[in-house]
């Protein structure tokens, strides 16, 4: 078989694994021949799923480069670094950390039933068997967390708390508004009233009462064992400090240590923002004190939203503002289109203000924009510029849409949700892109632009503090008030969302700087025949990679 054609094999062959071990995934990409099942999250089915994935990476390693072109060598370079970052998530045991808001299975469970559909009614059918079956998952995620206690892999308090406070708000919520017994079935379907029964009937009798038993399990034996506020990063777990520099490299790509990262935090923090702040702050607020800038954003009255409506408005002009420019700062554009669509009430108040899914590849779901109305007359108005561009367009709408389309490259570059600091870097490289593309209309909206950029920046020094120099929650806390016009409010669900997903958060700071680093080697190499449009499509156009990929491709593009 020639060299090409035994790549897209093994891809493929790959790819149909990877939506085997994970059903959920499947039926959310539109596939739905897997409707009836659930995800093993069972210590066999990581040991199965283990054993696959190294049969894949021993074939990709043997295939080589040899008769490859240059499209095909990307991929199989980064088919070894996802089955390599697959194996290390699954030897690194990390679903057995995994209960807290952001990651664990009651959250992504609660996340994704509005995403899902059935399309058919044999769907239908199978979507009432996955629902009996979701309890499944939840007893399976329950006895990792055990295992994990056993193993003094203890989890943080604020996270359980929170996770028990999600699995309490569904629980409380009427049937009637249940988001598994209200999936969305076949249009103009006769049986629909007779399955809608026989679906509310599987959530009150079996996912109802698992979701309670899960919800036991957080209380009563994760809860007394977890690490309390003075001790919340991995730090203080045996084997924490190596887990995290796993986490560090699999988050980023790069070999950075905690150090380095907390280093190029600081300095953005103290030294290349305030300058900026004290120009925008002069012409909005008449001063350039930043203590006074931060309090303008932070309690100025006139810089609340009066209701959900106005924050929902606001949010809406942002996406059709933006929707409406891109055609002059990029080539490739998506023909998905983004909609914006608002955080269900109960995920809301532990949710951050706002987040993306992507498009079904199939085209039966839109990019979707969540915007969190939660507290809508807490928020300020400064934030929700920034937050459009990055979730929506022309951050992960445009980056994550315009993947999935590229039918011509194997699903797994297409459709994987990895290399985080890739998609969230370009994500918070769209937020600076929009002051250029003129979308944002105020000073105020600018402002907000630097908020966010110090919050990511923030995110440098207050994720490695609790992970690696054991810092307390409340210092975590204290640094980003005093360094980012956040409100405390957000602030700590930041944080607590830093002490559950430890290394995340750091994605988004190096990705940007790594796209800027390389978008100013283009224009210094191009000179007057450099384009913006046209590094954005090399940026974009060969779907999700890692940063050293994409580096490799603006040099190739460059004529480095």
């Amino acid at each position: 078989m020639p060299a090409n054609d035994a790549l897209r094999d093994l891809t493929d062959r790959y790819w149909e694994a990877r939506l085997e071990a994970s059903p959920l995934f499947a039926t959310f990409l539109g596939d739905h021949r897997f409707d009836d099942q659930v995800d093993d999250l069972s210590e066999a089915g990581d040991a199965e799923r283990r054993a696959s994935w190294a049969g894949f990476l021993a074939e990709a390693e043997a295939l080589g480069d040899e008769g490859l072109d240059e499209t095909d060598r990307v991929s199989r370079r980064l088919l070894v670094e996802e089955l390599g970052d697959a194996i290390a998530t699954i030897d690194a045991r990390l679903v057995e950390l995994a209960s807290d808001q952001m990651q664990g299975i009651h959250a992504e469970l609660l996340t994704i039933a509005g995403q899902l559909r059935a399309a058919e009614p044999e769907h239908a059918a199978m979507a009432v068997a996955r629902v009996r079956r979701l309890g499944d998952a939840l007893d399976q995620a329950a006895d990792r967390y055990r295992a994990g206690l056993a193993a003094g892999r203890t989890p943080a308090r604020t996270c359980i708390d929170r996770s028990i406070n999600q699995v309490d708000g569904y629980l409380r919520s009427p049937l009637d508004a249940d988001p598994f017994a209200a999936l969305a079935g076949p249009e103009g379907w006769d049986g629909e009233a007779a399955w809608r029964e026989e679906l509310r009937a599987a959530v009150a009798d079996d996912l109802r009462p698992a979701f309670a038993r899960y919800r036991d399990v957080l209380a009563d034996e994760l809860a007394p064992a977890s690490r309390p506020d003075d001790r919340p990063g991995l730090c203080w777990i045996d084997g924490g400090e190596e887990l995290y520099r796993q986490l560090i490299h699999l988050h980023t790509g790069l070999d950075l240590s905690p150090q380095e990262l907390h280093d190029i935090g600081m300095e953005e923090v103290t030294e290349d923002l305030p300058p900026q702040y004290r120009v925008l702050g002069q012409r909005a607020f008449g001063t350039h004190d930043l203590g006074e800038i931060f309090e303008h954003l932070l309690s100025d009255a006139d810089l609340r939203y009066r209701d959900a409506d106005e924050l929902l408005a606001h949010a809406t002009a942002c996406l059709d503002d933006a929707s409406a420019a891109i055609g002059d700062w990029f080539g490739i554009l998506p023909e998905a289109p983004c909609v914006l669509t608002p955080v269900p009430d109960f995920l809301a108040a532990d949710a951050p203000a706002a987040y993306y899914t992507p498009p079904a590849p199939d085209g039966s779901r839109p990019g979707e924009y969540h915007v969190n109305l939660h507290d809508a007359t807490g928020r300020g108005r400064a934030e929700t510029a920034s937050i459009a561009f990055h979730e929506a367009i022309p951050g992960h709408h445009l980056q994550l849409a315009i993947a999935s389309e590229r039918t011509d490259l194997p699903a797994f570059r297409r459709l994987s949700w990895g290399h985080t600091a890739y998609v969230e870097g370009w994500a918070l490289y769209a937020e600076r892109l929009a002051e250029e593309m003129h979308l944002y209309r105020t000073d105020v909206d600018r402002l907000g632009m630097l908020a966010s950029d110090s919050w990511r920046a923030c995110r440098l020094v207050v994720d490695t503090g609790l992970h690696a120099l054991g810092w307390t929650r409340q210092q975590a806390i204290d640094f980003m008030v005093d360094h980012a016009p956040v409100s405390r409010e957000e602030i700590e669900t930041e944080i607590d969302r830093y002490i559950g997903m430890p290394g995340q958060a750091l994605a988004y700071k190096v990705g940007q700087r790594e796209i800027l680093r390389l978008r100013a080697e283009a224009e210094a190499r191009l000179g007057t025949a450099f384009s913006l449009p046209g590094f954005h499509d090399v940026v974009l156009g060969a779907a999700t990679v890692s940063l050293a990929v994409l580096g490799e491709r603006v040099r190739v593009w460059t004529g480095t």
